[in-house]
């Protein structure tokens, strides 16, 4: 079976500089066991890196010890779907890359928030309220 996205369609890629997701295989594939897991692909902006830091999620310092090598302004990330959600009731979310946001957000984020933060819009939204 493959990966889905939350757009009904196969799960792209999110971002391979650096590489992310919970496997490091650039695809936001969540693990098991985790609502939503690493399954948003976003492009985070300074206020969300910023957001996430006050709420204890630091994503911007190097971890070299994790392989990580902190994020900037328009790098690409798989983020938890609820950390992502954080950010979103806080009005400091972080663009959305639906095509390569996995269907598995969808159980802890509305399709509308994702929708309303969305970089890549089909040409039929409406598709999207389905």
């Amino acid at each position: 079976m493959s990966e889905r996205n939350v757009l009904g369609g196969p799960l792209e890629e999110c971002g391979t500089d650096p590489v992310t997701g919970y496997y490091r295989t650039g695809s936001c594939v969540p693990s098991a066991g985790h609502p939503g897991g690493h399954s948003v692909c976003v492009v985070v902006t300074a206020d969300f890196l910023a957001h996430q830091r006050e709420i204890g999620n630091d994503l911007s310092s190097p971890r070299p010890e994790l392989g990580f090598p902190g994020l900037e302004p328009g790098m690409r990330w798989c983020v938890l779907a609820p950390r992502w959600l954080q950010s979103y009731h806080a009005g400091r979310a972080a663009p959305v890359v639906l095509a390569a946001t996995h269907e598995r957000a969808l159980e802890v984020v509305d399709r509308l928030a994702l929708l309303e933060h969305a970089v890549d819009v089909p040409d039929d939204p409406s598709s999207l309220l389905t």
